[in-house]
C-alpha cells in the first residue's frame, strides 16, 4: 500500500520510518528543501535512539522515500497522514495554522477516493472541520474519509513506542476507511495490540485526556514531594509504596523540577482551554499546570536557600533537555532555571549529552560555557544542579566530583543519589522530597 505522511518532524519522521517498516511503501514529504535535502543525505534532523538505523533501513530497501513534491505524493497514495506541528499559540489554545495550510492544499489536490488520517495532537471537532473542508472543495463524485489516530510516542522511546504500542486509537464515522488503517497496522495484530475503534471526537479527546493524567501524575507527587519535605518523610519511599498498589502504578510518580517537552505543557493548556470553552471546566488539569510553573519557582528557591547566596557564584548544571535520550529542550524546566539564575548573577557552566545546540540556539551569547562531560562542569563550581537523569549521570565518580567542586554541594533535582552515600564523601546532597 502506498502512503504519504505530510510532515517530517519528530511524529511524522518516526511513524513514517515505523510504517515503512511495517511493509509499507511511504513517500515522507515536508515544505522544508533544506531539511529534505539532508534526510535524502541521510540526516536525521533531531535525536531519537534508533531512528537513523531505521531511517536508513528502509530507504535502502525502497520502502522510504522523501520529497517536496506534494501533488506527487498524493496521487500515488490511497492514504494520506497529516503530522505537521500544533504548536500552543501562546494563549492555551492549539496553533492550527498548519494543519489548515494543509487542509486547503489537499483539497485542491485530491482527484480520487482518499483516506485522510490525523497523526498531530488537534483539538475535538478539528478532524470533522477538516473532512468538511476538503470535501466541499471536491468534485460530487469524489469522497474523502478523515481518520483520528493520535500518536502516543515517548521522546527517546519513539521506536518501541511505535513497534510495539500500548493500543492504537482509530476514530472515524466510515466504516471502510477503519478498515484500511486496520490493514495498515495489521502487523500489529501479530502481538496482540489493543485496537480502540470508536468516533473522531472520542478519538481526538483520548489523546488529550491521556497526557492530562500522565502530567497528573507528575505534579502530584511533586506537592506530595514538597509536603515530605516539610513533615521529614522519603518522598522516594512514598511514592515507591504508592506504585505498588496496581491501581496507581509506579510509573511518573518521580519527583523533580516538573513536567516539559513538546507535548504535556501545550496539551494541557490545550485541554483546560477546551474545558472553559465548553462550559466543562478541568479543575484539577487546571491546577496541574499551576503546580507545575509553581514547582520551577521552587526548584530555584532551593538552591538560593542552599547556597546562601547565587550572586558571583558558579553553579554546574547537568542536563538541559527535558529528559533523557532526546535533544528536545522544548518547556525544558532547565530553561527557567538557568535563566533565572543568570538573572540573579550567577555564572553557568553546562553539559547535556545531546541537547547543548538546542540550548545555545534558545540563549544565544549569553555566558554559559558548555563543557564536554560532567565532570568539567563540577571543576571549580561551587554547586552540581541535577536536572536531567541521563544514564551517564547516574554512576558519576562522585569521590572525584566531591574534589573538583569549590563547594561540595550537590542539588540532586531528579534525586537519583542516595543521601547516605552521598554523605559519607562529604558532599552536601539537597533532592526533592527527602526529608527535612
Amino acid at each position: 500500500m502506498n502512503l504519504t505522511m505530510i510532515g517530517t518532524g519528530y511524529v511524522g519522521l518516526v511513524s513514517g520510518a515505523g510504517l515503512a517498516d511495517f511493509g509499507m511503501n511511504v513517500i515522507c514529504v515536508d515544505k522544508e528543501e533544506q531539511r529534505i535535502r539532508k534526510l535524502l543525505t541521510g540526516h536525521i534532523p533531531f535525536y531519537e535512539p534508533g531512528l537513523e538505523e531505521l531511517v536508513t533501513r528502509n530507504v535502502k530497501n525502497g520502502r522510504l522515500t522523501f520529497t517536496t513534491d506534494l501533488r506527487m505524493a498524493v496521487k500515488r497514495s490511497l492514504v494520506i497522514f497529516i503530522a505537521v506541528g500544533t504548536p500552543d499559540n501562546g494563549r492555551g489554545e492549539t496553533d492550527l495554522s498548519q494543519v489548515k495550510e494543509v487542509a486547503g492544499d489537499l483539497s485542491q489536490l485530491i482527484d480520487d477516493y482518499k483516506v485522510v488520517v490525523m497523526k498531530s495532537t488537534v483539538p475535538v471537532g478539528t478532524n470533522r472541520w477538516i473532512k468538511e473542508a476538503i470535501q466541499k472543495s471536491l468534485r460530487k463524485n469524489i469522497s474523502v474519509d478523515v481518520v483520528s489516530n493520535p500518536e502516543f510516542l515517548r521522546e527517546g522511546s519513539a521506536i518501541e513506542d511505535f513497534m510495539r504500542p500500548n493500543r492504537v486509537v482509530l476514530g472515524s464515522d466510515n466504516v471502510n476507511a477503519l478498515a484500511i488503517l486496520k490493514d495498515i497496522y495489521r502487523s500489529l495484530y501479530l502481538i496482540e495490540t489493543p485496537f480502540v475503534l470508536t468516533n473522531l471526537e472520542t478519538a481526538e479527546l483520548i489523546k488529550y485526556a491521556s497526557n492530562a493524567f500522565l502530567a497528573t501524575k507528575i505534579s502530584f507527587i511533586n506537592e506530595v514531594a514538597n509536603l515530605c519535605e516539610k513533615v521529614g518523610a522519603d518522598v522516594h519511599q512514598v511514592a515507591k509504596a504508592m506504585g505498588l498498589d496496581k491501581r496507581i502504578g509506579p510509573k511518573f510518580l518521580h519527583p523533580g523540577p516538573g513536567f516539559g517537552g513538546s507535548c504535556f505543557p501545550k496539551d494541557t493548556a490545550a485541554f483546560a482551554h477546551l474545558g472553559e470553552a465548553t462550559g466543562s471546566p478541568l479543575r484539577i488539569v487546571e491546577s496541574v499546570i499551576s503546580v507545575n510553573t509553581e514547582q520551577r519557582t521552587k526548584m530555584i528557591e532551593k538552591i538560593e536557600t542552599g547556597l546562601g547566596s547565587i550572586a558571583e557564584k558558579t553553579i554546574g548544571v547537568l542536563g538541559l533537555s527535558f529528559k533523557p535520550n532526546t535533544d528536545d529542550v522544548r518547556e525544558s524546566p532547565a530553561l527557567d532555571i538557568v535563566r533565572s539564575l543568570l538573572e540573579k548573577g550567577a555564572e553557568i557552566k553546562a553539559y547535556d549529552p545531546a541537547g547543548i545546540e538546542e540550548f545555545k540556539r534558545i540563549f544565544g551569547d549569553q555566558k554559559i560555557c558548555y563543557c564536554r562531560d560532567a565532570y568539567s562542569v563540577a571543576k571549580g563550581a561551587h554547586a552540581l544542579v541535577i536536572l536531567t537523569e541521563w544514564n551517564e549521570f547516574r554512576n558519576l565518580d562522585l569521590q572525584k566530583i566531591t574534589t573538583l567542586l569549590a563547594q561540595p554541594v550537590i542539588f540532586d533535582l531528579r534525586n537519583i543519589y542516595d543521601p547516605a552515600k552521598t554523605a559519607e564523601l562529604g558532599l552536601t546532597h539537597i533532592g526533592v522530597g527527602r526529608g527535612a
